[in-house]
């Protein structure tokens, strides 16, 4: 199958890619077919959520375990019931992102308490409230310490870089 998209032109899929939403997402209760998809080949750091009903519809999502280190959603009998799932352990969860920034994606946010809730083996997947207080709808990135401090390195970088670019620049000057 091939889905047609202004953004990411003609993507080609197979019936199996889909992951299903019996219930739709919130929002988008009419739309039950999604497809991942990764910005980068090899990198599923975060990827592209993308409605095969409605293509202009795509969610950026993230394992939230990927800086949140003790994030450990708990779904009842009922949920795991609708995926298919024994346990929680058999299930995959995402975080959607919402891009507040292009400059300063420390701004942007996740929701830590409306997890994406996937059977990696059923394809089905659902989008729960968590109960758990600590969860909230906006956590901004700059609250997490492990993205802070790869910032903060990445800052202190460009910033050497920068230096030793105008050293450069003072050197080839000087012996003009």
């Amino acid at each position: 199958m091939i889905l047609e998209t202004d953004a990411y032109g003609e993507i080609e899929y197979e019936a199996g890619d889909l992951i299903t939403f019996p219930d739709g997402v919130f929002g988008f209760p009419d739309l039950k077919n999604y497809l991942l998809l990764s910005l980068s080949e090899g990198d599923d750091t975060i990827l592209l959520m993308l409605s095969a009903e409605q293509p202009d519809i795509v969610f950026a999502i993230i394992n939230p375990l990927i800086f949140c280190k003790d994030y450990a959603p708990s779904l009842g009998a009922a949920e795991l019931s609708l995926l298919d799932a024994g346990d929680d352990g058999e299930l995959s969860y995402y975080s959607i992102c919402t891009i507040r920034s292009k400059d300063d994606y420390l701004q942007n946010t996740v929701n830590l308490k409306c997890p994406l809730v996937i059977n990696p083996v059923s394809r089905k997947g659902m989008q729960v409230i968590l109960s758990d207080p600590s969860y909230h709808y906006r956590h901004k990135f700059s609250s997490f310490h492990s993205i802070a401090e790869t910032a903060r390195e990445s800052r202190a970088e460009q910033k050497e870089t920068q230096a030793e670019e105008m050293q450069d620049a003072d050197n080839k000057t000087q012996k003009k």
